[in-house]
């Protein structure tokens, strides 16, 4: 009886937070090239799986997802996306383990009380309130620019507007497919990759499900400035926030290193000179332990010790 219980549970679909935990030591994403592939594989593990998506967002160290589906698809969803972009990333940078013991909490939306406007208000936010941009809508790696956007819909727009651009994977061959996509998987013809080299996600998302709950736009935008997410940031405030994306500061740290010391990459430092990187990544770029200690590849306490001695 059991089992039949835990069966029908694990095939009972719903609507479920998938979040990964936070790397507090790496970046999931060091450039935009690794972006881009993280959005392909989305889409990918979307069509694979058979998930419906409804908002997700790809942030420096950790990911969200807001997913129907059963549980058991849930699971197999992030596993195989964790799989997938880990051998990408051990292609790319030779670290194996990369992905292998990051946590992973799908947690259950209930229906009511408007708890999937405010599951999908605090994924899109994630962006705000890591100090990265003023909307979600400003934000590429996600779904933030999806949902009431009267350009996709195929409404008139002011001349100024930015116009999406792109093309239909049908249009393209199946090699530059591979190419662009990284997966030999065959995904939709009428799914849309733009010129930056990744698969929109509303050619995916279901932005017709979100639209519905929210009910209109007004409605939305207010949960997104009422989200836990916006409050954190109020709370918070700006200038205790990281000013700068993770992976600019990650891409300065070279000739920063050069600039300042003559070498060529942060190992090559010495004890002082660590201090005075430290002394500099927050007076140049605002940046508090946790991001230094991301873009560095240090620990949390290492990056702690010189932190408090610069």
């Amino acid at each position: 009886m059991i089992s039949v219980a835990l069966d029908k549970y694990m095939r009972k679909k719903e609507y479920w937070l998938v979040t990964t935990e936070h790397l507090e030591d790496r970046l999931l994403f060091k450039d935009a090239d690794d972006f881009r592939v993280g959005m392909n594989y989305v889409a990918v593990m979307t069509f694979k799986c058979q998930v419906i998506v409804l908002a997700f967002i790809l942030m420096s160290n950790h990911l969200h997802f807001v997913l129907y589906c059963t549980r058991e698809q849930a699971e197999r969803f992030i596993t195989a996306y964790k799989q997938l972009y880990s051998r990408y990333l051990q292609t790319k940078y030779g670290n194996r383990e990369y992905l292998r013991g990051n946590g992973v909490d799908i947690r259950l939306i209930p229906p009511g009380d408007e708890a999937l406007e405010k599951a999908i208000a605090y994924v899109l936010m994630n962006c705000v309130a890591a100090n990265i941009c003023s909307s979600p809508r400003d934000y590429p790696w996600g779904t933030g620019s999806v949902f009431f956007n009267g350009r996709q819909a195929g409404l008139p727009m002011p001349e100024d507007s930015t116009v999406i651009r792109g093309r239909t994977l049908a249009s393209i061959s199946a090699r530059e497919q591979r190419r662009l996509i990284h997966s030999n998987y065959a995904l939709p013809g009428e799914w849309i990759i733009s010129d930056a080299g990744y698969i929109l996600p509303f050619s995916y998302v279901r932005k017709d499900l979100v639209e519905n709950a929210f009910g209109s736009p007004r409605r939305m935008n207010y949960f997104l400035q009422n989200s836990s997410k916006a409050k954190q940031r109020l709370e918070t405030g700006e200038q205790h926030l990281p000013a700068f994306r993770d992976q600019v500061i990650a891409s300065s740290l070279p000739d920063l290193c050069w600039s300042l010391f003559r070498k060529q990459q942060v190992s090559q430092l010495s004890e002082d000179q660590m201090v005075e990187l430290m002394r500099q990544l927050r007076f140049r770029f605002s940046a508090n332990v946790n991001q230094i200690a991301r873009v560095t590849g240090m620990s949390y306490e290492e990056a702690a010790i010189y932190m408090d001695r610069a």
